[in-house]
C-alpha cells in the first residue's frame, strides 16, 4: 500500500503526499494525543522567526461561509527555543521527514534562521515563507516582487545544504513570474499557495471583525485559486510543487496532484477537524480505486 501512495520530494521519500500545513498543526506533537501521527507523509511545523513573537492583537479570527480569515501574526517562541525544545518533543512521537517553515522580515533574518535549522538532522526540507512584509522595503511582502523573491531564495540557498522550498503568496498579478524567479534563485521546490487577503465587517459595530482589519483567507473556498496557480506554475518550472489551499478530501488531493502538485498540505481543515489528515490518508486508496489510479506518483501533472 505504501508504494501506491508514496511520493518523492527532492530525493526525500514520503509514505504519502499528505502534510499538515504550517500554522494549522502547531509543532505536531499536540496531535499525537489524537492518533498516531506517523501516518502523515510529513509535517510542516509552526512558522518560525528569529525572535519570539507574541503575534497580533485579538480578535484574530473571523468566520466566513466557506472558510475563515486569520491574522495570527506568526506567534512562535523563536528559532532557538524551537530547536532546543519543540523539535526534540516532536521527534519523540514522529519519525518521518520534517519540513521547517521559516519566516523573516529581512534577508538577514531569513538567512540566520535557515542556516540554524539546516543543521538539525530531523529537518529534511526548509520551507521559506516569503509572504511576510519586508521591513526594509516599506512593508511590501517579499513574495510580491520577482526580484525580492529571487534575492531571498539566493541568500537562503547560499547558507543551506538541504532542499529549499519557497512558499508563495497568491496576492500577486503574475504568480508564474515569481515562481520562475525563485527557480532562477536556486529554489528546489515551490509551495503554492499561502492565504488570500480577506476581511469581514461586524454589522453591529460597523467595524472590521479582525483587530488587524484584514487577514489571510483560507478554507475550501480557495481551492480553485490554489489549483489554478499550481497548474500555471507546473507549466513554467522544472522543480516540484507542494499544493496547498482548501484541501479537505482525498478527491481534493488527487485533483491538486493532477494539476501538478507532487505533495499537498492541508491547512484550515485541521482547525475544523483534528482528524482531517488521517481521514484523507485513509480514504485515498478507495478514491484511487474508484478512478483507476495505480500509483499516486503516476498522476502528477496529468491534467496537462
Amino acid at each position: 500500500m505504501e508504494e501506491k501512495l508514496s511520493v518523492t520530494l527532492s530525493g526525500i521519500k514520503l509514505n504519502n503526499p499528505v502534510i499538515p500545513a504550517s500554522g494549522t498543526f502547531g509543532f505536531g506533537y499536540e496531535f499525537a494525543d489524537f492518533y498516531d501521527i506517523n501516518i502523515l507523509g510529513s509535517i510542516s511545523f509552526k512558522g518560525t522567526t528569529k525572535d519570539e513573537r507574541f503575534g497580533n492583537q485579538q480578535p484574530r479570527i473571523a468566520e466566513c461561509k466557506e472558510g475563515l480569515i486569520n491574522s495570527i501574526g506568526l506567534q512562535n517562541p523563536g528559532i532557538d527555543v524551537v530547536i532546543e525544545k519543540e523539535l526534540p518533543r516532536l521527534r519523540k512521537v514522529f519519525k518521518n521527514p520534517l519540513i521547517a517553515n521559516i519566516s523573516g522580515f529581512s534577508i538577514d533574518e531569513y538567512t540566520y534562521c535557515c542556516e540554524k535549522i539546516d543543521k538539525e538532522e530531523q529537518v529534511e526540507i526548509i520551507e521559506v515563507n516569503i509572504s511576510c512584509p519586508n521591513v526594509h522595503n516599506g512593508g511590501m511582502a517579499f513574495g510580491t516582487s520577482a526580484e525580492a523573491a529571487r534575492e531571498v531564495t539566493k541568500a537562503v540557498k547560499a547558507v543551506t545544504t538541504k532542499p529549499v522550498y519557497i512558499k508563495l503568496t497568491p496576492n500577486v498579478t503574475n504568480i508564474v513570474e515569481i515562481a520562475k524567479a525563485c527557480e532562477e534563485g536556486g529554489a528546489d521546490g515551490i509551495v503554492l499557495i499561502n492565504t488570500l487577503l480577506g476581511m469581514r465587517i461586524d454589522l453591529k459595530t460597523r467595524k472590521p471583525v479582525i483587530a488587524n482589519k484584514m487577514g489571510g483567507f483560507s478554507g475550501p473556498a480557495i481551492l480553485p485559486v490554489a489549483e489554478r496557480m499550481v497548474y500555471q506554475v507546473y507549466e513554467a518550472v522544472n522543480i516540484p510543487i507542494i499544493g496547498v489551499g482548501g484541501i479537505e478530501t482525498a478527491e481534493d488531493v488527487i485533483e491538486m496532484m493532477l494539476a501538478g502538485a507532487t505533495a499537498v498540505e492541508v491547512g484550515a481543515a485541521n482547525l475544523k477537524n483534528p482528524y482531517a489528515c488521517k481521514e484523507i490518508i485513509e480514504n485515498l486508496p478507495k478514491v484511487m480505486e474508484k478512478y483507476k489510479i495505480e500509483k499516486l506518483s503516476d498522476i502528477i501533472g496529468k491534467a496537462h
